[in-house]
């Protein structure tokens, strides 16, 4: 149905001025907004601006992004790329267009990354891991670089190349991929290679710029911790200089951009000749005006001194008076010791030991002659008491008793004797008796008087009849010597006119 014809009360709107209703309507209420979609269409102009449009499966919008904002970008916006834009609705009145006008653009994920790249960043900052106490100071001219990259990215080039053109030191790649899953165990393995080489005395490691997802193998914590514990100095230039890694925070110093690392590592060789001449034209000053000030005090020391000759006379002069005072003093010293020693000489016959050693043989003599008689009386007492004691031993001696009790013990011994052998004839002879009527009840004694026992083959067991017998079976058969045979049943019989005289009871045959 179509809508009734306006009356001409209704006045009808201008197209600009529907536009400009819709336009203050859908400004005023996307005012901000965040979109993530796939880039499709992407048309960079001349001016800088970026024109292209963000869709999905269901829908699709223009979108703008002009030059002030697109310079913060840190990835280069491609078609097939999925973002996430933020911004606000415009309508764009010419055409009655609307779109989205962006202010922030960054790949889907790159938030999420962000976020672990802080707590990252926080957990180790609490370890102490970034701490600057622990950052070592760089070598002022380093015999040789260890570089850490990728030999065939742009970062290895201009590091040579500006490092050449300061200073060329040696430099030791250790090539490494700085992208991608292998990146972080590939760059630890290079830093610890470079490390166990003891070729050089300052790492660097670089790559260039590119987006969070590309520098993302330098934020990881396993490389963090090798930088850390690396007993090199470390330096760390990755990406361009509003690139923030983990990497940085850990190594010793963290450069904006690998020209600017090969700056910081390598002085100017031209700047250091000119030091260097300087100094040298300085130390060459000095030591001149040290020879003339030597070469003056010389003058005036020669000057005072005045002839040698003069000088060696008074020195005679002196030698002699003072060994004169000297001889002097050396007799008045030996003279003093010669009494000394006299007083020591005449001490010393005093206190010999020969005499002491006579004055003591006398009193040990006196105290022998005293103790002579003490000692005889005691060992005379000695000797009675013990020849009283043997003698009450001898009295209660137990030789008596034991000599009774081995007698004793010798007739029992007997008396045992005579009784074990009794006892075992006694039990031969039982044994004998049970042996023989053993013998007489055993049917081996009936199979050696010509008899045969016969079993079934099947089943083992005796077979007392020929009930037991069946045509064509198998019977094994006890001979009267004690061996056995095999045999088949060709025909079981019955025979009634066996003797009974001597025939075997049941359970022998």
């Amino acid at each position: 149905m179509f809508p009734e014809r306006p009356t001409d009360a209704v006045q009808p709107m201008s197209v600009t001025a529907l536009t400009n209703e819709l336009k203050g309507a859908l400004e005023s209420r996307f005012f901000q907004v965040t979109v993530r979609g796939e880039i499709s269409n992407f048309r960079p102009a001349a001016s800088g601006h970026l024109y292209f449009t963000l869709k999905d499966a269901g829908a699709s919008i223009s979108a703008v992004m002009f030059i002030r904002e697109a310079m913060r970008l840190r990835f280069q916006p491609a078609d097939g790329q999925e973002v996430v834009v933020s911004g606000r609705v415009a309508v764009y009145a010419p055409r009655g267009q609307y779109q989205i006008v962006c202010a922030r653009m960054e790949k889907a994920g790159s938030g999420s990354l962000a976020r672990a790249f802080e707590v990252l960043k926080a957990r180790l900052m609490a370890e102490g891991l970034f701490e600057q106490s622990r950052k070592r100071p760089l070598p002022f001219l380093p015999r040789r670089i260890g570089l850490v990259t990728s030999p065939s990215g742009a970062a290895l080039h201009d590091f040579i190349r500006v490092l050449h053109s300061r200073f060329p030191l040696p430099v030791l790649l250790a090539p490494s991929s700085v992208q991608g899953e292998r990146a972080p165990a590939e760059l630890m393995e290079a830093v610890r290679r470079l490390e166990r080489s003891r070729l050089v005395d300052i790492i660097v490691l670089t790559r260039g710029g590119g987006s969070m997802e590309d520098l993302w193998a330098f934020n990881d914590e396993r490389l963090a911790r090798t930088i850390a514990a690396c007993s090199i100095p470390v330096v760390s230039a990755v990406g361009h200089e509003v690139d923030f890694t983990i990497a940085d925070f850990a190594a010793d110093l963290r450069c904006a951009t690998p020209t600017d690392a090969a700056r910081v590592v390598s002085p100017v060789k031209s700047d250091l000749l000119a030091v260097l001449e300087r100094d040298r034209k300085r130390l060459n000053a000095s030591t001149r005006g040290r020879i003339f000030a030597c070469r003056a005090a010389l003058g005036e020391a020669v000057r005072r001194l005045g002839t040698p000759q003069r000088r060696i006379t008074e020195g005679r002069l002196g030698v002699s008076d003072a060994l004169n005072r000297m001889e002097g003093t050396m007799r008045s010293a030996l003279s003093a010791d010669r009494r000394r020693l006299t007083g020591l000489r005449e001490r010393l016959e005093r206190e010999h030991p020969r005499l002491h050693l006579v004055r003591a043989a006398a009193r040990l003599s006196a105290a022998e002659t005293r103790l002579g008689p003490c000692v005889r009386g005691g060992l005379h007492q000695r000797r009675e008491r013990l020849s009283n004691a043997l003698a009450r031993l001898r009295l209660h001696s137990p030789e008596g008793t034991i000599q009774a009790e081995r007698v004793r013990l010798r007739h029992l011994r007997m008396r045992l004797e005579n009784a074990v052998r009794s006892a075992l004839a006694d039990a031969r002879s039982a044994l004998a008796e049970n042996a023989a009527g053993l013998d007489a009840l055993s049917p081996l004694a009936v199979l050696s008087r010509g008899y045969a026992v016969v079993f079934s083959h099947a089943s083992g067991g005796v077979i007392r009849s020929s009930g037991g017998l069946e045509k064509g079976g198998l019977i094994d058969i006890l001979l009267s010597d004690r061996s056995r045979t095999l045999a088949q049943v060709v025909e079981p019989q019955i025979v009634t006119d066996a003797p009974e005289a001597d025939a075997p009871s049941d359970e022998h045959r």
